[in-house]
């Protein structure tokens, strides 16, 4: 069964149209990279994928939940949304202890110490969130994602703001979580740390996916950087 699948998907803001007739499938245990230029539709289309919005025509299926259901939906994936915060009126301790208490697990101590010690943030555990810094806000909302150790991680700019030794560390900690059969979708702009991790790839451009498939397939010998700017930059002067 496909991790993830889209049939002819659309969405429009008013007279502008995000989304037109995008179709994905992503195949479990895939790591699945999404790229494209700013305002293409990249986080739109996560939203979709998570029930955060109700797309305007086709079918969504996400970890074998229709997007109808996003309550079913959030129980079986970890998500990280581009630009969000964890609570500021709560402490990284606090946050990570209610995201286990919403999603009744087990250990719930033992779980919120090892991601504290994987981040390096027992010095900042107790402080409010507000207080911390953007790397280390970031830090919580990954801990937040993969507390539960889900079989389907949705992330959007998952590095962004991480200094290099986390960002490999994360890096790191993803490859071995595909190794283990969980399947990424995964938005990000940092083509060089995408180019070491995606088995397949999909760019999406005003608000249509224009290339997609195995990333030795498309790149043809290039790197994503490549094949990027040739297929966005061919789309732009068509």
């Amino acid at each position: 069964m496909p991790a993830i699948e889209t049939i002819n998907v659309s969405k429009s803001f008013g007279s502008t149209r995000v989304l037109q007739g995008i179709s994905l499938t992503v195949n479990e245990g895939e790591f699945f990279g999404l790229f494209g230029p700013n305002g293409a539709g990249k986080t739109t289309l996560l939203r979709v994928l998570t029930g955060q919005l109700e797309p305007d025509t086709g079918k969504v299926v996400t970890a074998g939940v229709p997007n109808t259901d996003p309550i079913r939906l959030k129980h079986r994936v970890g998500i990280v949304p581009e630009a969000e915060t964890p609570p500021t009126f709560l402490t990284a301790q606090e946050t990570l202890e209610l995201t286990c208490r919403i999603r009744c697990l087990d250990d719930v101590q033992g779980r919120i110490e090892k991601w504290i010690r994987f981040f390096n943030l027992e010095d900042k555990k107790d402080i409010l969130c507000r207080d911390l810094s953007k790397g280390e806000r970031q830090k919580v909302m990954l801990a937040a994602a993969f507390i539960h150790e889900p079989k389907l991680l949705l992330l959007d700019e998952p590095f962004i703001n991480l200094d290099p030794i986390y960002q490999r560390r994360v890096r790191e900690y993803l490859q071995e979580a595909a190794s283990k059969g969980c399947t990424v979708f995964m938005c990000t702009h940092i083509l060089e740390i995408a180019e070491r991790l995606c088995d397949t790839v999909a760019i999406i451009h005003e608000g249509r996916i224009v290339e997609q498939g195995r990333l030795e397939e498309i790149s043809q010998g290039g790197d994503l950087e490549e094949v990027f700017l040739r297929v966005v930059e061919g789309v732009a002067v068509a």
